[in-house]
């Protein structure tokens, strides 16, 4: 089996569409989406009819649940945008889709955690304060913070694999059972600031588009992180036009320049 996962597009269709190319090359069985789709001030509507065209596996994100939840008046400024441009056809699919699910007898997916489509698995946010390697107020998680996210899910399959999304960074990590947890990164938006639970900052330090494809071989799962090149500029010109220069800053370096601008009460 060689299938792809892609994960948090946030409605950047030209990275999409460099991340699809991709995999078309890999040739692969199949590609799964894991969530957080389209919540972003880029190409909404569009990203959405392309993929339901493509009718993908697909999870619905954190973004998804709360693009769905009213009142709309109480949504952050990326649900809010897409909120906007969505017609009852793309609500619908949105609202149809599963927060979690199995391929096979070896792999899950999930968009946060088995449990929660906000908490991140792979990392960790700390007190205020925190500066190493680069990304103030988030760590790596450590292999035991990582299996208590994991729960009982895929416990005691042979060569278990589970996917996640929602941090937007590309990491690998098996637990001592032997459970393989992947984040194959964000296809369209490599960096961001976060208030919650405390601030901090997701950097991946280039703006390539992220996904990862697997390969099933006799010792286990072939992993492989890739880094796609497209057109960011656009993208970010894109974000500009809709008024968010954070997400321009992000979208060309990959860096969290200026922050997103709270929210006026």
């Amino acid at each position: 089996m060689r299938f792809a996962a892609v994960s948090d597009i946030h409605g950047n269709l030209p990275a999409l569409e460099a991340v699809l190319a991709d995999i078309a090359s890999a040739q692969v069985d199949l590609t799964v989406n894991l969530g957080d789709i389209l919540s972003g001030p880029l190409w909404v509507a569009d990203t959405a009819e392309r993929l339901m065209a493509l009718n993908l596996p697909t999870i619905r994100g954190n973004h998804e649940r709360q693009v769905l939840t009213p009142p709309r008046e109480a949504l952050g400024a990326a649900d809010a945008f897409a909120a906007a441009q969505l017609g009852p056809t793309q609500l619908d699919w949105l609202a149809a889709l599963p927060a979690a699910l199995q391929l096979g007898d070896e792999v899950f997916c999930c968009h946060g955690t088995p449990a929660s489509d906000l908490e991140y698995f792979l990392e960790t946010v700390v007190a205020p304060g925190y500066a190493g390697s680069g990304a103030p107020g988030v760590r790596a998680a450590t292999p035991a913070e990582a299996a208590q996210r994991a729960g009982d899910a895929m416990r005691g399959v042979p060569h278990a694999l589970i996917l996640c999304g929602h941090t937007h960074r590309p990491r690998a990590m098996q637990l001592a059972d032997g459970r393989l947890v992947v984040n194959p990164g964000s296809v369209g938006l490599q960096a961001y600031d976060d208030e919650h639970p405390c601030p901090h900052v997701i950097e991946n330090a280039t703006p390539h588009a992220r996904y990862a494809l697997f390969t099933r071989l006799g010792a286990g799962w072939q992993v492989e992180l890739r880094c796609v090149p497209y057109d960011w500029e656009a993208a970010a010109r894109r974000a500009e036009d809709n008024h968010r220069p954070d997400w321009a800053d992000a979208l060309r370096t990959g860096f969290v320049g200026r922050w997103e601008a709270p929210v006026a009460a």
